[in-house]
């Protein structure tokens, strides 16, 4: 394959697991009584409503040109917990919602993965081989399952404004939910430390080792790659 096709693949593929995690936080919060997200023209499945100027294109686009993985962010979808009968319980389905999404995504992608992996992938001989297009199918499907797996376990980490600070407040006491919300103002100064002070500056890659726990093995079961 050539690389700068692989690239292009692995970005279109993003686009589509970002959207559908945004867009699911919406519906949920829609179908617990919010219509923030509707009211808003925030729950359609066209890319532009849900493009952030710097997670969707500029992150993206400058770790694709760097040749890093590919990774991003769409524009958070509004909700309303003030509509919440319960707003512990609103947060937590809504929260739960993208991970969820992706989830399912991977496991349906990776299903197809290991359907196709007994067709014809590649074509030609072992000094010039040709990709078929179920080859860059495959491809994009295995790509889509990996992605979709780490904005799942990226996205329930529970630090704030990621989507596990959202479910984590179910199994808070009232008194340790204030003290998370306190300490909600310092999620994002937290985050920039452990994903790019530690591993820049003293080796220490604790995301990494989270994803070489989860994402890696479940990749493998849903694809058997």
């Amino acid at each position: 394959m050539s690389d700068f096709w692989v690239r292009v693949l692995e970005l279109a593929m993003f686009v589509p697991a970002i959207v559908l995690h945004e867009v699911s936080h919406g519906y949920v919060s829609y179908k617990l009584g919010d219509p923030t997200a509707k009211s808003r023209g925030r729950l359609s499945l066209n890319p532009i409503k849900h493009v952030d100027p710097f997670g969707t294109l500029v992150l993206p686009l400058l770790l694709w040109l760097s040749g890093a993985p590919i990774f991003g962010y769409a524009k958070p979808v509004p909700i309303d917990p003030r509509y919440y009968r319960d707003y512990r319980k609103g947060m937590f389905l809504t929260g739960l919602a993208g991970p969820t999404t992706n989830l399912t995504l991977a496991l349906v992608a990776g299903i197809v993965v290991r359907l196709l992996s007994r067709g014809v992938l590649v074509t030609g001989t072992e000094a010039a081989p040709v990709v078929t297009v179920l080859g860059w199918v495959w491809y994009a499907l295995y790509f889509f399952a990996q992605i979709n797996l780490v904005l799942m376990f990226f996205n329930l980490i529970p630090m704030p404004p990621l989507d596990g600070s959202r479910v984590l407040p179910l199994f808070l006491s009232d008194r340790a939910l204030g003290k998370y919300h306190q300490f909600e103002r310092y999620g994002i100064l937290v985050f920039f430390v452990v994903v790019l002070l530690l591993p820049d500056y003293l080796g220490i890659d604790p995301l990494g080792w989270y994803f070489d726990a989860t994402v890696a093995p479940l990749l493998k079961l849903f694809t058997g790659v």
